[in-house]
């Protein structure tokens, strides 16, 4: 692997480095790194460690929900379906980890997709505030509205859409921002030989206008004693260091706000590297900036008035099959039914793919619930519910798609695994009709 290394990033990596350098070599030859990251929206890290499917797992040290594992399907287990955990490098949840969000904040990862900072963002909010889930492209935001479906938030806001556009109509709105900005991906090397290719294809500062740029359409959005993280998955100092110095020195209303660290990683001026030889995981570069003073703004909310009661098809359905309140406020698109909080930004201007939990849609004067609605609660908050073990062959079949047979009275259920929700299934007339959506289910 070391042969195959491109000479030009030897040489920088070398330079940065200097009698560490021989240890950076000698970790291309070390494993690559598994981790997974605990939803403890659905399940807490006690019950966890009692149920854990893989055996004994290693906790990494700067992210207490996440595990070093050896298992090598951990997303063939049952419990990746209900959403009770995410696989992500190890390295990948230090930006979030050294985030610091607190319940109620509103929160905008801006370049979100395919979901793994964003799901540890809806963690830590605790399906409070308001969390912004962006990219640019539309195909990868895709990726990103299933994520936040499987683990279940109910405060979200998915939009495709170029950061400046954002800012313009989201001024001074965010108290906390993740800036985990594309770039060269030197840390993805040994993990992935496509990265080295497509390294090869660019110039040395090929992101960073693009980065730049990022950080100040973040600078318009965030409020007056917010904190922005900007993070990387790449070691240079072009894309990293040089960035912050020229985006501090046009911002002077910002200051770096000394990280401390954990677990082998390292610090200079403040900022974090993970670097691969001191660490178990690919690596990362972390900086986290504090806006001192600036413009206040009004924040211009989403116009709510509805509730759940105010539709009859809706709220029918939800008072026979569920314990979830009348009065939670709604937003509706064409025949879909969104629960959402009344904090979040408007954004009639943009596009955008979710808002907050979609109940589900009117079909020939009928209310068809969504997937997202059986995942997004705890199976107390349903009134029907069939539980298997983890270990029963019906789990399988079920995310297959397949038939099950059994004896319930007419009307929806929840299908679980130990109690955490998988999804619908509708009894009539003797015959269970499996609702598990065709694009989610288990293939092998």
């Amino acid at each position: 692997m070391i042969a195959k290394l491109p000479q030009r990033f030897i040489e920088q990596t070398k330079q940065m480095l200097g009698e560490e350098f021989n240890d950076f070599l000698e970790s291309y030859s070390f494993p690559i790194y598994q981790g997974i990251r605990i939803n403890t929206n659905k399940v807490e890290i006690e019950h966890w460690n009692e149920i854990a499917p893989f055996g004994n797992l290693e906790q990494i040290p700067w992210c207490l929900e996440g595990f070093y594992y050896n298992e090598q399907t951990p997303s063939k287990h049952p419990y990746y379906y209900a959403g009770l955990y995410y696989i992500q490098e190890p390295s990948a949840m230090s930006p979030v980890a050294y985030l610091p969000i607190e319940k109620g904040d509103k929160v905008l990862d801006l370049c979100a997709a395919p979901g793994g900072k964003t799901t540890q963002i809806g963690s830590k909010l605790e399906n409070t505030g308001v969390l912004v889930s962006n990219d640019i492209s539309a195909t990868r935001a895709k990726a990103l509205v299933k994520n936040i479906e499987l683990f279940g938030f109910k405060n979200t806001i998915v939009t495709s859409e170029a950061p400046e556009k954002l800012s313009n109509s989201w001024k001074g709105y965010f108290d906390k921002i993740l800036v985990d900005a594309p770039c060269s991906g030197e840390g993805m090397f040994k993990k992935d030989s496509t990265a080295i290719k497509s390294w090869e294809k660019y110039e040395e500062n090929h992101f960073f206008d693009t980065q730049l740029s990022l950080l100040n359409s973040a600078e318009k959005m965030l409020k007056t004693g917010g904190y922005i993280l900007y993070s990387t998955c790449t070691f240079n100092k072009i894309e990293n260091e040089n960035i912050i110095n020229i985006f501090l020195s046009e911002n002077p209303n910002f200051e770096i706000v000394p990280l401390n660290p954990i677990g082998g990683i390292k610090e200079l001026n403040g900022t974090l590297r993970l670097w691969p030889h001191c660490i178990k995981g690919e690596g990362h570069f972390l900086c986290l900036m504090h806006k001192k003073y600036g413009e206040n703004f009004e924040s211009n909310l989403i116009q709510v008035k509805n509730k759940i009661k105010d539709f009859k098809l809706l709220a029918d359905f939800i008072s026979k099959n569920t314990y979830i309140s009348l009065d939670e406020y709604i937003f509706m698109n064409d025949d879909k039914f969104y629960l959402i909080n009344p904090n979040m930004p408007n954004h009639d201007k943009l596009r955008t793919l979710r808002t907050g939990l979609l109940l589900g849609t009117i079909q020939h004067n009928k209310f068809k619930p969504s997937h997202a609605l059986a995942i997004a609660y705890q199976s107390h908050m349903f009134k029907n519910i069939i539980n298997f073990s983890n270990n029963d062959i019906n789990v399988i079949k079920y995310l297959k798609g397949e038939t099950l047979e059994g004896d319930y009275k007419k009307g929806e259920y929840i299908v679980c695994v130990d109690n955490f929700p998988l999804g619908w299934i509708k009894s009539n007339n003797g015959n269970l009709k499996n609702q598990y959506p065709a694009s989610w289910r288990k293939i092998n």
